[in-house]
């Protein structure tokens, strides 16, 4: 790997997880949305992460995602629920999953369309965050099944197509701005899978 290529993972590691620090420290990330219920969108800059970067810079972007997810919950817990967001397989482990997952996504459809495969790789990684965390409360006794099934519902479809939407135009974005140098990284596909293990 060069040391440009190197730079800027690391820059965009930073970026992301200091964005989805800030979104969850000053509550914008959370769209209020019906009965007084918030959609989150925390998750968007590991999901973002992952397709720009690749899994290893996703996986450390939800890694610090999760570990502030958990330091939040210790220090200044909003609700009953949010004790259990103490223990790491709730806090921590669903949002490692997010990049890895959203990567996969995007790897396996990205020769399609890049509009086409960042869409279905941010639902992918958004409903990843949304199973994977309610599903632990679940098997942990914090929320009942039921309640569960309605939260997904309600809320995990939202915040999965609102995820779809900010993930895909900043992609777009990158890629018109990237492609003004000599090649697009998103569209190099024989480079990508070069860099697979990344």
């Amino acid at each position: 790997m060069s040391d440009s290529n190197r730079t800027r993972k690391i820059v965009v590691t930073a970026v992301m997880a200091a964005i989805s620090v800030v979104l969850g420290a000053t509550r914008l990330g959370y769209i209020p949305w019906f009965s007084g219920a918030s959609l989150t969108i925390m998750h968007v800059p590991v999901i973002i992460g992952a397709i720009l970067e690749g899994p290893v810079v996703g996986m450390i972007i939800g890694l610090i995602f999760g570990i502030f997810s958990l330091i939040q919950a210790a220090v200044s817990p909003t609700g009953p629920v949010d004790v259990f967001f103490v223990n790491p397989l709730i806090s921590v482990l669903p949002r490692i999953l997010i990049g890895l997952i959203s990567w996969l996504v995007f790897r396996a459809f990205r020769g399609k369309f890049l509009s086409l495969s960042t869409i279905l790789a941010s639902l992918a990684g958004s409903l990843t965050n949304t199973i994977l965390v309610l599903g632990a409360l679940g098997i942990a006794g914090a929320l009942p099944w039921e309640l569960i099934g309605a939260i997904v519902v309600a809320n995990g479809l939202a915040e999965a197509g609102a995820a779809a939407v900010i993930c895909t135009a900043v992609i777009l974005s990158w890629q018109s701005v990237d492609s003004r140098g000599k090649k697009s990284k998103l569209d190099d596909l024989k480079e990508d899978d070069n860099a697979a293990g990344r």
